[in-house]
């Protein structure tokens, strides 16, 4: 009797709601594969520094998504900011459909902000690759309040029904543009300002090469995304139902899959081809940067244009990582070229080869060039990227600009030298490699050093040997 007595509309919101908090927690678990990847992308010496901040970007952005962003981004408004719905309290998280949230008609107001506030902290996430290894601790707690606001302002404009660029029917199903292109641009500001590493590009200005130092951990953060990107684009379709059919997130995620696998291989047949070495870290980023173009494609494309995609990303990702080298900007994780340069070429995408009865059926612009013979959703998509890039880079660069001038980002040459684990932190993400523990692995081939890192004094090293003495 209690069954026959809930409407189907009220299982239908109860089904949509435990989906799309399910999809949420996957896409805040890509943290952790951030943590892994960045950590093993970079050297020992920042390894605890690089993995710790995704646990700070994400604290410090989910307080300031729900006090501000969240508003900005799906608040009533007009077509550039949304006005309403800060710092939302009982009522406005647990109603579903009504003001100022009522685009979420499927789920309450609390299942939207914990949807969209992890794809903040995704891109946030993606601001620091490319600032590794230099920058001040503090700088993430204040450009990531600010970068906040930045990001939510653009998801106004994609996302919100009210929003200018969704009204002229731009297609980014779950945010080539609006998650990945903003943190790369936002990223490529800060490692501009901030300039190379120590020693990154000699005297003649080659680039010499930094390894990271785990490419199994590499390799586990590379699965992990992966995983979770089956909650960043299924989830996107908030209810079970939306879309042309029911269950067609099952689509999407398929889509997702087929696209990574594409980029994968493409990504390690470039670098055999250019390197002439199948080489593992770019595999890794020709997966990634299928993932990220297919973002913007997921919910709009058919399984053989998901393959073209994936493998143009694998070559973007190899060839761009190199030009980026090239050309003096020093990206340690490569997050100009995996999430800049494939977020455009996913979101592009949509305008080459969507599908016309899926955008249709998603009321989401139309079909691309390919099966329209019609430039007109390619060029919205072009709009959309440019007015994109002039506002987040804009703002991003004058803000980093500003910081470095009146306090400077970057910490000094014996801090970096150092590393960021012992400098900002206090200790060390491999301690036994430098700080050598009676028992404890490096004992011995370590014993010469010190906490800091520099050669003991012969007394302290004496102190350090087991006693002889009866």
């Amino acid at each position: 009797m209690l069954s026959a007595a809930i409407a189907n509309k009220d299982l239908l919101i109860a089904a949509s709601t435990i989906w799309v908090v399910v999809t949420a927690v996957l896409v805040m678990f890509m943290q952790a594969g951030f943590a892994f990847l960045e950590a093993g992308l970079t050297r020992m010496k920042n390894a605890g520094h690089i993995a710790g901040k995704n646990v700070l970007i994400f604290a410090v952005c989910s307080i300031v998504y729900w006090a501000v962003g969240f508003g900005l981004a799906f608040g009533d408004g007009n077509g550039i900011i949304g006005t309403a719905g800060f710092f939302p309290s009982v009522n406005e998280l647990v109603a579903v459909g009504q003001k100022p949230f009522d685009w979420f008609s499927e789920i309450p107001g609390a299942a939207g902000y914990l949807f969209e506030v992890v794809f903040a902290g995704v891109s946030l996430a993606i601001v620091w690759g490319a600032m590794a290894e230099r920058a001040k601790l503090w700088v993430y707690f204040v450009f990531g309040v600010l970068f906040t606001g930045i990001y939510s302002i653009t998801s106004h404009w994609i996302w919100s029904p009210h929003g200018w660029l969704f009204s002229r029917g731009m297609q980014d199903f779950a945010g080539s543009t609006v998650v990945h292109y903003q943190g790369a641009l936002a990223g490529l500001a800060g490692a501009l300002i901030l300039g190379p590493r120590i020693g990154k590009f000699g005297h003649d200005g080659r680039a010499n090469p930094i390894p990271g130092h785990n490419i199994p951990y590499a390799v586990l953060g590379t699965i992990i995304l992966w995983f979770g990107w089956f909650g960043f684009n299924p989830g996107s379709t908030l209810s079970v139902h939306s879309g042309p059919t029911f269950g067609f997130f099952a689509y999407v995620a398929t889509t997702t899959n087929i696209a990574a696998a594409a980029g994968g291989l493409g990504g390690f047949l470039t670098a055999w081809i250019v390197l002439k070495k199948p080489d593992i870290s770019m595999m890794l980023n020709g997966v990634l940067a299928a993932l990220v173009a297919i973002t913007a494609a997921s919910g709009f494309v058919a399984p053989w244009a998901c393959i073209v995609i994936g493998l143009v990303s694998g070559v973007i990702a190899v060839v761009g990582v190199i030009g980026v080298e090239r050309i003096g900007i020093d990206d340690p994780i490569g997050a100009v070229a995996v999430h800049g340069m494939s977020g455009v070429w996913g979101t592009l995408a949509c305008g080459l080869f969507t599908v016309p009865s899926l955008a249709s059926k998603l009321a989401t612009g139309g079909g691309g060039l390919v099966y329209s013979g019609s430039f007109h959703q390619l060029g919205v998509q072009a709009l959309g990227l440019v007015a994109v890039g002039a506002w987040t880079f804009g703002a991003s660069f004058s803000i980093l600009w500003s910081l470095n001038k009146l306090f400077g980002i970057r910490v000094d040459h014996e801090a970096e030298t150092l590393g960021l684990d012992v400098s900002e932190h206090g200790m060390w993400g491999y301690p036994e490699f430098y700080i050598p523990v009676p028992g404890g692995y490096g004992t011995e081939s370590h014993a010469h050093l010190g906490a800091s890192g520099t050669p003991r004094t012969a007394v302290a090293a004496a102190a350090m040997r087991p006693s002889t003495s009866p």
